[in-house]
C-alpha cells in the first residue's frame, strides 16, 4: 500500500464534472483506490462517493492506493488532480 498527500489544482475543485473524470482515471488501475479528507474517506472509483467530498482547488487531499499498479495509479490520479 502506498499513500501520498496530493493538492487539488484543478480550477473547478472536485465538482460533478472533474470528479466523473477522476473516477474514469481511477478506474483505469486494478488497484484499490482511496481518498481521504478529514473524516471522510471514499473509494476514487465511486460516483457518489467522490461527490461527497465536495474539494475546492487548493485543498490537500490523502491517496491511498494498494494492488499491483498503485505506484503507477498514484502517479496517474496525481497528474490528473495537478491539472497535468
Amino acid at each position: 500500500m502506498t499513500s501520498k498527500k496530493i493538492k487539488i489544482e484543478l480550477t473547478s475543485g472536485l465538482q460533478a464534472r472533474p470528479a466523473a473524470m477522476l473516477v474514469q482515471v481511477a478506474s483505469r488501475y486494478e488497484s484499490s483506490i482511496y481518498l481521504e479528507c478529514e473524516a471522510k474517506r471514499v473509494n476514487a472509483k465511486s460516483i457518489m462517493g467522490m461527490m461527497t467530498l465536495e474539494l475546492s482547488e487548493g485543498e490537500s487531499v490523502n491517496v491511498t492506493a494498494d494492488g499491483k499498479d498503485e505506484e503507477r495509479a498514484l502517479e496517474g490520479i496525481e497528474k490528473y488532480l495537478s491539472n497535468n
